[in-house]
């Protein structure tokens, strides 16, 4: 829906948006100098797990998540809250001391923010960081030969709906907030500080992998071979689609988007089902350079990242996407 209102707008015309809202990108760029452009973005959401200071760290991590995918360094955050009136301060206090540590462990500042009563609670940030105007990380320019790697398993919208249903095992529940826990920076200054070619990159979030492989596939002209056997998985997941733990979000990204999708006949519709599943603070997915990619992916696992080789960038075909095994 919102994809088919933001086509209808006027674009503004300022020649200092390096990156604005027609490739769906992960945030905004604004050139301030020739050595400095602003890097924006916002997020927010519902509670995922029952533990108040958890679900503001995963707040946290999901806000700062978008200004690493664009190969900037948060600088400051301003929080958003809504909280009931009635609710329990403890829980409140809770929270934005999970989100407050994650954000220090980022080294941006939290300079304010703006709360509002609501009978739901919903907690995010919008963050603002810095990069330098000639290396800004897109989703769009993604080249044939290029390498798909993807730093994180997938799982934790399956995994947070079979929390709230009461389903998930525990090891399922630690691990993906571990996941959701982790942030996208030391695998961003691994992807920005080693000498690599790096054509685009992108963080898995709302859309889901293929969602979010869509929009590196249509922003660069180009086609995706995505190999399924090799997507890291979150311990559980398999489980939960088969349990039928599936979240409204997976339903519409699937919906939305398997049109662009042909599968090899040997992928199971449970695997086929998580490769649309919405995550929260998820991976960075990097298009790098053939050459470059045996170097990446042992670089980023020596840095403690679970960097995996998942597919590569052809040739436009009629099928944006092809998923084998």
């Amino acid at each position: 829906m919102l994809d088919s209102v933001l086509g209808k707008l006027a674009r503004q015309h300022d020649p200092n948006v390096l990156v604005g809202f027609d490739t769906a990108d992960d945030a905004g760029v604004y050139q301030l100098t020739p050595e400095v452009a602003l890097v924006q973005t916002v997020d927010f959401f519902t509670p995922i797990v029952d533990d108040p200071y958890t679900f503001g760290q995963i707040a946290a991590t999901n806000s700062l998540s978008d200004v690493y995918a664009m190969g900037g360094r948060p600088l400051s955050a301003l929080t958003m809250v809504c909280f009931p009136e009635n609710g329990d301060v403890n829980v409140l206090e809770q929270m934005l001391a999970g989100g407050l540590a994650k954000m220090v462990e980022a080294n941006c500042t939290v300079i304010g923010g703006h709360s509002i009563r609501d009978e739901e609670i919903k907690l995010g940030y919008s963050v603002t960081g810095t990069v330098h105007p000639g290396r800004v990380l897109k989703n769009s320019g993604a080249k044939p030969g290029d390498r798909l790697i993807f730093t994180k398993a997938i799982g934790t919208g399956v995994i947070s709906t079979a929390i709230k249903r009461g389903h998930a095992q525990e090891s399922w529940v630690s691990a993906a907030v571990k996941a959701m826990t982790t942030l996208n920076k030391t695998a961003a200054e691994v992807v920005t500080s080693g000498g690599f070619t790096v054509h685009a990159m992108t963080d898995v979030t709302g859309f889901g992998l293929i969602g979010h492989v869509r929009e590196v596939a249509r922003g660069s002209d180009v086609s995706v071979r995505l190999l399924a056997s090799k997507v890291p998985l979150l311990e559980g997941a398999l489980e939960c689609v088969r349990a039928g733990d599936i979240p409204a979000g997976l339903k519409a990204n699937r919906a939305f988007a398997e049109c662009s999708v042909e599968y090899a006949d040997d992928i199971p519709d449970e695997l086929r089902t998580l490769l649309y599943d919405p995550q929260t603070a998820g991976g960075l997915l990097i298009a790098v350079e053939e050459k470059d990619a045996e170097r990446l992916v042992p670089a980023l696992q020596r840095a403690d990242i679970s960097g995996a080789e998942v597919g590569d960038i052809v040739e436009k075909t009629r099928s944006l996407i092809k998923v084998s095994t």
